[in-house]
């Protein structure tokens, strides 16, 4: 895609998934609360802020308001933790606006690349299975269990939110998500998803996670290949990542564009 056709992507996405957002789950509830949209979410459900459109005189107000309102929600509810994301974009202003989270408490994560790519083109690709590898599309509890064992060896970490978030989607929403693992055998070696949300035209990618000892023949770009043929058939003209430094350089060797960079900003209650 061109410059000026990836700024016009980016203007799509910023207005589509961030300004007038839908939430990604079914007891998930999006609201606009004056220039901030954020979406809160019972139990291990994501809870932040998408998007803001704020200034230099406005900005540390509104940072101190969402604060306060995820603190008395944690007490008004019982939740144990306040913790919430600040889902902010390089784009985002003010400029300083990653400076004034930080001022405030929020600690920042690893930068992520957004990339976009369109559909029919990743659609498009020619890509077979290695050999080996045949796919498992996930629709239950034991295929949720087994995406979550392949991520805690491709990333190293158990992930409680995400095994929730897709079982929830699977039950109450299975027309939303898209889950898929590369199998060698009756072994994950691979595993990741891909949210739909009704009206939007982007459907993103999330997971991808390999196990190690399979990496680099092949089996993510697999999973890429086969979740933008399901994108198709739906007519979601784009679809969009998060990408990891590891995960980059695969995804723009598909094609996928650069839109910018995103941090997430962490606050993590002032109990803490």
């Amino acid at each position: 895609m061109t410059t000026d056709e990836l700024r016009r992507v980016r203007d799509r996405y910023d207005a589509e998934v961030r300004r007038d957002a839908v939430p990604d789950a079914a007891q998930a509830r999006v609201e606009r609360v004056g220039p901030v949209v954020r979406q809160s979410a019972p139990g291990l459900g994501w809870n932040g802020v998408l998007w803001s459109d704020l200034d230099e005189g406005n900005a540390d107000a509104e940072i101190a308001a969402q604060v306060a309102w995820f603190e008395a929600r944690r007490e008004r509810e019982g939740a144990e933790a306040a913790e919430f994301e600040w889902k902010l974009y390089a784009h985002d202003r003010p400029a300083d606006l990653g400076d004034r989270l930080r001022a405030a408490g929020f600690v920042p994560e690893a930068p992520e690349t957004l990339l976009v790519a369109r559909t029919a083109d990743l659609a498009a690709l020619p890509v077979e299975p290695p050999e080996g590898i045949s796919l498992r599309v996930v629709r239950d509890d034991a295929g949720v269990d087994l995406m979550m064992a392949v991520h805690g060896r491709a990333f190293g970490t158990d992930r409680p939110r995400i095994r929730e978030q897709v079982l929830n989607l699977l039950r109450e929403e299975p027309d939303t998500i898209e889950a898929v693992l590369a199998m060698a055998g009756e072994v994950p070696v691979s595993g990741a998803r891909m949210e739909m949300r009704p009206g939007s035209s982007f459907a993103g990618l999330w997971g991808g996670g390999t196990d190690p000892a399979w990496r680099g023949r092949g089996v993510y770009r697999l999973l890429v290949a086969h979740r933008a043929r399901i994108a198709a058939q739906r007519g979601i003209p784009y679809l969009q990542v998060d990408a990891s430094d590891d995960s980059r350089p695969i995804l723009e060797r598909l094609g996928f564009g650069v839109l910018g960079t995103t941090i997430p900003y962490l606050w993590q209650g002032n109990a803490g």
